[in-house]
């Protein structure tokens, strides 16, 4: 490679791939040094310097000129090569990078171990099995519509892997299917999704003339309909959007019909009271109406009857009162601010407690100490009854064979939900402390 050719492609990997003239000179001086080492042995003091104003080469070994000839135009051959797979693939990384959260749309190519490989045209995606929609299958040459989450070198290549799951995909057909989100008037204020089942979308309208909710489902349904669709029949509660947790909470919590909403500040829990035939429809199948509720609005939202309210208060106040330094005008007090349990006492701040019972951080920490170790007592309480409940179970399923369980009857009350999603808010709404999460308070 002489000396021009040399200028040539260096100013060409600059102008084409937006390379660094200087990078490329300096990885082909280390190529060569590395090349010349191998030669004249790994101790040699090898020198090799390419003039930037004409590209002429200059070499030494341990002071005396040196020849690179062939040798050198290769390992310059190579690292020009090496340079360009790498820009090609920084140019990929950036274009992709700037795509996260976004739809993109793809050709399964095929489907190994459950991860299928989408061809987005310039790269080939990969479409994860934990990223696909439960009871979703896929097939060569059908066109799937996803969002990008991440990307990331790999080598010389480009690694983009595409989701089916997040919410993202939603927000954005909702945006491509409903031209008033694309163009503003209506906004989603918020979202919560659990893929393949069910997915709430909170929107509000800057327009009063246009109903956000209306307008998201469509004439006859016909938008809400094509997400659906595309999401393997994923149902969609479109809930109205306010700034005021008490109108929010009953507008998530549809169609159940709610009675009223107690905020209490201090924990982030809104309790929320239903009569008694709304209890099943509050909290949904498998407790997934109330989970998705309490993301969207972002609190933690429990569902109780006025008469469990009480037996809640009266028991957490006797629970409450039976720990040293605690009477029963801090238990009153601990009780309107929503805590409800030993559990929610072994987490309050510090300060908020001295302040409230006018305590000493010894009393303090004395409350807090014990509050811990009876919670705890109380949750290994309720795994014992949790684990009596299911060997029940069992034992009656296996008597009666053919008959739902309470746990597969959407309409049965579900007494304590199930742990089967981990990370959500977990609602306690059992009488006996001991068939609960432990949470409530059981008089020591």
């Amino acid at each position: 490679m002489n000396p021009s050719e040399l200028l040539r492609i260096v100013d060409s990997l600059h102008r084409d791939k937006n390379i660094d003239p200087e990078i490329v000179f300096q990885a082909i001086e280390a190529a060569l040094v590395t090349a010349a080492r191998r030669q004249y042995g790994e101790e040699s003091n090898i020198v090799v310097r390419i003039a930037r104003e004409n590209g002429a080469i200059d070499a030494s070994c341990n002071g005396e000129p040196l020849d690179i000839g062939r040798i050198g135009a290769q390992t310059a051959k190579q690292v020009i090569i090496q340079k360009i797979r790498e820009a090609e693939r920084d140019a990929l990384i950036e274009e992709y990078q700037e795509q996260i959260g976004q739809m993109v749309s793809g050709v399964i190519q095929r489907s190994e171990g459950g991860a299928a490989t989408v061809s987005l045209g310039s790269v080939e995606a990969i479409l994860p099995r934990s990223e696909q929609i439960p009871g979703e299958s896929h097939h060569p040459n059908e066109r799937i519509r996803a969002v990008i989450f991440e990307v990331k070198p790999q080598g010389t290549r480009v690694k983009v892997v595409l989701s089916r799951t997040r919410p993202q995909l939603v927000q954005r057909l909702f945006e491509q299917e409903i031209p008033e989100i694309a163009e503003g008037v209506i906004k989603i204020n918020a979202m919560a999704r659990e893929p393949g089942y069910r997915s709430k979308v909170a929107v509000s309208s800057s327009d009063q003339r246009v109903d956000c909710v209306g307008a998201c489902v469509g004439v006859r349904g016909n938008r809400i309909k094509n997400i659906v669709d595309e999401l393997a029949g994923e149902r969609i509660d479109i809930v109205r959007w306010s700034d005021d947790p008490e109108v929010l909470i009953p507008n998530a919590l549809q169609p159940a019909e709610v009675d009223q909403v107690l905020l209490c500040d201090m924990i982030g829990r809104a309790i929320v009271l239903v009569r008694e035939d709304q209890l099943s429809l509050a909290i949904g199948r498998r407790g997934q109406n109330v989970r998705l509720a309490s993301k969207l609005c972002g609190w933690d939202i429990e569902i109780m009857t006025a008469e469990e309210l009480e037996e809640q208060i009266e028991r957490a106040v006797g629970g409450f009162s039976k720990l040293e330094g605690v009477n029963e005008e801090l238990a009153q007090a601990l009780v309107e601010q929503g805590y409800l349990s030993y559990d929610d006492l072994s987490v309050i701040e510090p300060d908020a407690l001295m302040e409230m019972g006018g305590l000493t951080a010894e009393q303090m920490d004395r409350i807090v100490e014990q509050a811990e170790q009876w919670a705890e007592e109380a949750e290994q309480a309720a795994a014992v009854e949790r684990r009596r409940q299911r060997e029940l179970q069992v034992s009656e399923e296996n008597a009666a064979p053919g008959v739902a369980s309470p746990e597969e009857d959407e309409t049965s009350p579900a007494q304590t939900l199930p742990e089967s999603v981990p990370g959500d808010t977990e609602l306690h709404r059992s009488e006996n402390p001991a068939a609960g999460s432990g949470a409530d308070v059981a008089p020591g």
